[in-house]
């Protein structure tokens, strides 16, 4: 028996790199696994390849069962008929990994509208597109009095979480898709269905030319930059022992777990007089709260 039995997923961007991984490991513990890719290259650009087949292919030969699916997470019909057309035809939904992405980096001052537009319509309402449907679907099912174990699971990373110039529009992304799991976390816990992000540090087409995950060296036959190494994640929280966790952000960094606390309440300055506070109690309440910076000089998360 495995973990996943009787359960199915749809996985977008499953064709290559972190998607793939988690296609070929949800189905290896069991579940049917719809393999959403719509052929596109980094930068969003059609390249005519079916990563898709070739995934769903490498499944079959492994004795797993698994569809393709080539629709945008960008078009609001064709996640709905992705939701649509899952249900009908293996009766029911139960996963969904939300990730699919492109990226056009560029300093913010030199971003277009388009290449802003283009990642958000991916990232943010890409994942918000197809957990909108499967999130009705999973509400529909429970108003009716059936069982409802419905999973979540989106991709923030740490430029979203934590900032990297030259990403802003892939950053701001990540950072809502963040905002957008605990959001649904709260909204669907009533019916049921779990949400959870993940943040892997992996080494894909993605991150080509990026130094993302230097500091991770390979060790003993280990390479801690393999996209392989989230999908175990994904399989755990895609599983019935994860029905408890809902509203985190996990963060894998080769063979580390890391729970990440978001934002929290670092210092707290009262007003002396029990009103507004005055900009002149400003001047030196904020100094105070963050950490007096050099004379000239801007302090924040870059500094």
């Amino acid at each position: 028996m495995g973990i996943l039995d009787d359960k199915v997923a749809i996985v977008t961007g499953g064709g290559r790199g972190l998607g793939r991984a988690h296609c070929l490991a949800l189905a290896e513990a069991g579940a049917t696994v719809v393999v959403n890719d719509l052929g596109s290259g980094v930068h969003g650009e059609r390249t005519g390849d079916s990563p898709a087949d070739e995934v769903v292919a490498e499944i079959t030969e492994l004795g797993g069962r698994a569809v393709a699916n080539h629709g945008s997470v960008t078009d609001w019909a064709a996640t709905e008929a992705m939701v649509a057309d899952t249900v009908a035809e293996f009766g029911r939904l139960d996963v969904v990994v939300n990730n699919a992405g492109i990226v056009r980096d560029r300093m913010l001052f030199s971003m277009t509208e388009a290449e802003f537009d283009a990642v958000i319509a991916v990232h943010l309402k890409g994942t918000f597109a197809l957990t909108r449907h499967a999130c009705a679907y999973w509400r529909e099912a429970s108003k009716r009095g059936e069982r409802v174990a419905g999973r979540v699971i989106n991709t923030t990373s740490g430029t979203g979480l934590f900032g990297n110039q030259g990403q802003s529009n892939y950053g701001a992304a990540k950072a809502g898709i963040a905002g957008l799991t605990v959001l649904t976390s709260l909204e669907m816990r009533r019916y049921g269905v779990t949400a959870n992000a993940i943040s892997p540090i992996a080494a894909t087409r993605m991150t080509d030319g990026l130094d993302v995950g230097a500091s991770l060296l390979p060790a003993d036959g280990f390479d801690p930059r393999d996209p392989a190494n989230a999908s175990g994640v994904v399989v755990y929280l895609a599983s019935d022992d994860a029905a408890w966790l809902t509203g985190q952000v996990l963060r894998i960094e080769g063979n580390r777990l890391n729970r990440l606390q978001g934002w929290t309440v670092a210092a707290v300055h009262p007003s002396e007089s029990g009103k507004a506070l005055t900009y002149d109690e400003l001047v030196e309440a904020v100094p105070q709260l963050y950490g007096a910076a050099p004379a000239g000089r801007a302090t924040g998360a870059g500094q």
